[in-house]
């Protein structure tokens, strides 16, 4: 069969890659039993929605009305163009640092326009079909950032769950929020610490003994009716925000120049990795829980167009949610239409709810954020991490330290870095040269190819073998080379046996050249045995040392061919 092909026949086309779930449900024969089961879905998830998409907002410093718009405008595109079946997006806890460090730094103007952006470079991320590269950021990075974004949202939330007064506006660097709010405790407002401390066991309780049944709103609603019979005097979304418009703004952009997208486009990039990995990690829980196979590249145009679709109706940024797409899959959903029917609902009860909506206290809903925050943190998983390797605990440390103390994105960049030297120094140490010995009459040696004695191959001694095992790249090229310097300067002929070598790079190549031009200068012959094609493309391409070795199928055969070479008697049968 021709080479080009076989090569086509196995990389997938452009619809495979890019056709959302959404059309490949319909052409399963979706019926009226999958309708009914993905109106339920959809109606559940819109119910554990809706007070936290306000919540999201708030605590990202705009008002609750975007949560909605984004969970709404956002949601639905995620479901209609996305690569998973169940994937559900909206607002994230995840995003509610750098949404308010943009608003605060840039505006609400400037925070749709990196909004906007941020889904132009998904787009084309996704398109450049580099979606399987987001899946490598490593597992103790992903729970160190999360952790830091956690420890931030509860440090965030303790001004409206204690009902504090501050003296002025509340810093961002945690130590200097932590002092602010400790200098402020004299102000506690019992009312509003009662509410936010009701709201939580609420919360906990319902998911302890009904678990399927929305403890989100029903602590939040609770809430609500008791400060409104009670007259508490605490703060509500309408005290504060004067409440939420009944219906969708018309599509607009903040206006556009060259400069402020220059100077948005590092805020957009940090949109776009976050939301990135947010929404593949989300994804991979679905599949996880519903064993289906998304479509990452197809995903992430998704995320794009919903982030762009977002900005337009004046939303924050949209990703996919893991614990919305959770209760998705365990709300029965059949398909992409529940994420749909989701956001349908959500529009419903803005239009027929939205004057319930003044009379939400904040301090209920400082008290979800509280409980997201914890699920955020992911406890189990920290410690297990601290207690796993001292590589894992270095990378996890240092995110979650600079998560805090730093940004996000030098957190997500500095994990990433340490962990690929953490991977790199585990490999290099996992990779092994065996020096097969000497090979003489009298000797026995290791089991060899077809499971002969090593030692059976020659009996001369000028001839010096050592087998290397692993994947042999630059980390482990300088260890490596040490070894083959150390060999002594008598044998005639060398043997490298590359048989077990799974991957080779350059830096490696080059070490292996640099000792078979020592070798060639002294006058010695070197044969490499086993070498794989791909391993052997490798090294002719890499350096011209190389060229000077001759290759061989097997050891055997190299054994034979360098008795050969120097005279000797060939080896006794």
């Amino acid at each position: 069969m021709d080479r080009s092909m076989t090569t086509a026949a196995i990389a997938p086309s452009f619809a495979a890659l890019f056709t959302p779930k959404l059309v490949t449900v319909l052409r399963e024969r979706y019926g009226l039993a999958d309708f009914r089961a993905d109106v339920i879905a959809g109606l559940t998830v819109a119910i554990v929605a809706l007070p936290l998409s306000m919540a999201i907002a708030i605590a990202s410093g705009v008002t609750p009305d975007r949560g909605l718009y984004t969970a709404i405008v956002g949601g639905f595109f995620v479901s209609l163009l996305g690569g998973s079946r169940f994937q559900i997006g909206g607002p994230a806890g995840a995003f509610i640092v750098l949404v308010a460090t943009t608003v605060a730094i840039h505006g609400v103007d400037g925070l749709i326009i990196a909004t906007f952006l941020s889904g132009i470079i998904l787009l084309s991320i996704g398109f450049l079909r580099l979606g399987a590269f987001i899946k490598f950021i490593p597992y103790p990075v992903t729970v160190g950032f999360s952790a830091g974004i956690a420890t931030i949202i509860f440090a965030s939330q303790i001004k409206d769950l204690l009902g504090l007064t501050l003296s002025g506006p509340e810093p961002g660097p945690l130590f200097e929020k932590l002092g602010a709010l400790g200098a402020a405790l004299p102000s506690l407002s019992l009312p509003a610490f009662c509410v936010s401390g009701a709201t939580i066991a609420i919360i906990l309780l319902v998911r302890r003994y009904r678990p399927h049944w929305p403890g989100m709103l029903i602590a939040v609603a609770v809430a609500s009716l008791a400060g409104f019979a009670l007259a508490l005097p605490i703060d509500t979304i309408g005290s504060h925000f004067g409440g939420i418009p009944r219906g969708l703004p018309a599509p607009s952009l903040p206006a556009l120049s060259l400069d402020r997208i220059v100077t948005l486009l590092p805020v957009a990039f940090s949109f776009a990795l976050l939301g990135s990995i947010e929404s593949l990690l989300s994804a991979v829980v679905a599949d996880s829980m519903s064993g289906r196979r998304h479509r990452s590249n197809c995903e992430l145009v998704a995320q794009g167009v919903a982030n762009m679709a977002s900005a337009l109706f004046g939303g924050i940024c949209v990703t996919g949610t893991i614990a919305r797409t959770a209760t998705n899959v365990r709300s029965g959903a059949r398909s992409p239409i529940a994420g749909m029917l989701h956001a349908a609902f959500l529009l419903l009860f803005m239009l027929v709810a939205a004057p319930l909506a003044s009379y939400i206290p904040l301090a209920a809903l400082a008290g979800v954020l509280a409980i997201v925050a914890w699920n955020m943190a992911e406890q189990h998983a920290f410690t297990t991490l601290i207690r796993a390797s001292r590589g894992d605990a270095v990378v996890l440390l240092a995110t979650f330290l600079l998560t805090i103390f730093r940004d996000l994105t030098t957190g997500i960049l500095a994990g990433f870095s340490l962990a690929s030297l953490v991977f790199m120094r585990r490999m290099s140490q996992s990779l092994q040269v065996e020096a097969v010995g000497t090979f003489g009459p009298d000797d026995e040696g290791d089991a060899g190819e077809n499971g002969a004695g090593y030692g059976a191959l020659t009996s001369d001694r000028d001839i010096v073998a050592f087998k290397i095992s692993g994947a042999f790249f630059f980390g482990a090229a300088a260890g490596v080379s040490a070894v083959l310097d150390e060999i002594a300067e008598q044998p005639k002929a060398f043997i490298i046996d590359l048989s077990a070598v799974s991957a080779l790079d350059s830096t490696a190549a080059a070490a292996i050249g640099d000792f078979a031009a020592k070798a060639h200068r002294r006058g010695a012959f070197v044969y490499i045995s086993g070498a794989s094609k791909v391993v052997r493309r490798a090294l002719l391409m890499s350096t011209d040392g190389v060229r000077r070795v001759r290759f061989k199928d097997d050891i055997r055969t190299a054994a034979a061919a360098a008795r050969a070479a120097i005279g000797a008697p060939p080896a006794p049968v």
